[in-house]
């Protein structure tokens, strides 16, 4: 019995355990299996990638202060975040993944990179 490719229905040929008849078909699989399945959830990636590509630009030696104005104009969006660190002093830290903020007085604001 022939196998068939799941992508495109056509005849497998070669080696007994290859699953699709081209690469473009294998591609077109995982691309489909792996395609964010709701809007919410490749908008919310999408803003948190924007978010730290803003944070990388703004903070190019792993630490340094920033107005909230800046940020905004750039189109950070605060709501957006994958972590929270707290200090022992009570500081809170909001990580976009390694990069993070800390809002201070006068609409000032720490920008830090977690070192992993």
């Amino acid at each position: 019995m022939a196998k068939e490719c799941p992508v495109c229905g056509t005849k497998i040929i070669g080696r007994a355990d290859k699953k699709f008849c081209s690469d473009y078909c294998r591609n077109a699989f995982n691309n489909q299996l792996n395609k964010d399945s709701k809007n919410l959830i490749r908008n919310i990636n999408n803003r948190l990638r924007k978010n730290y590509r803003i944070l990388e630009e703004l903070n190019p030696n792993e630490k340094t202060k920033t107005t909230k104005t800046k940020l905004i104009a750039k189109g950070f969006d605060f709501q957006h975040f994958t972590s929270i660190y707290t200090t022992k002093t009570g500081n809170i830290y909001y990580f976009v993944y390694d990069q993070g903020y800390l809002p201070l007085e006068n609409e000032f604001y720490a920008l830090v990179k977690r070192n992993s």
